[in-house]
Formats: C-alpha cells, sequence, structure tokens
C-alpha cells in the first residue's frame, strides 16, 4: 500500500520562531530514508502506511516531549502501484504547463 502523505506539526507553546521544533522533525524524516519533499507549509512523505505513519508518530513523540501543545495537520493519497508517484505528480503538471 503506497501512500503519499502530506502533514505539518508544530508547537503553539513556543513563541514565533519555530524553525527548531521543525528542524528536529524534518531529522527525524531524513532518517527514515523515505522519499519527502520539505516546503515552507508542510512536508510530504512516500512509503507504505505504516512506514509513513510511524515517522509522523516519532515526530510528534519527539515534540510532545517538551511542547505542551502541538498542531498536527495530515493529508493523504493512497494509490496501488508503484512508487515514485510524489516526483511524478509534480512533472506531469510542469508538463502541461
Amino acid at each position: 500500500m503506497s501512500v503519499i502523505l502530506d502533514f505539518s506539526m508544530y508547537p503553539l507553546d513556543k513563541g514565533e520562531s519555530l524553525s527548531p521544533y521543525v528542524a528536529r522533525s524534518i531529522k527525524i524524516i531524513q532518517e527514515s530514508g523515505l522519499p519527502y519533499e520539505f516546503r515552507s507549509m508542510g512536508t510530504s512523505i512516500e512509503g507504505e502506511w505504516e512506514q509513513v505513519m510511524a515517522v509522523v508518530k516519532r515526530c510528534f513523540e519527539t515534540m510532545r516531549q517538551d511542547c505542551n501543545r502541538v498542531v498536527l495537520s495530515l493529508k493523504a493519497d493512497y494509490r496501488q502501484g508503484p512508487t515514485g508517484r510524489m516526483q511524478r505528480k509534480v512533472e506531469s503538471v510542469k508538463e502541461k504547463l
């Protein structure tokens, strides 16, 4: 079961600059070895359902260790078939521009 999971996670109780907390999550994502794209408002990860959800869980468990309030937003696109869809979806739109 291949899924592209788009998510954002951040604390509400740490002021305006949240980059140190976001950076911890990106490090966890990098260490997972899964394909990902980091953007200013969220991150997409591609892999098997259990894999991507395990990464999100690690990010959440790490953030909640020193954050009293955490916002998490998830959006998932499941499709049977080959992996690499994250890049192909973007390329398909660019071809049509």
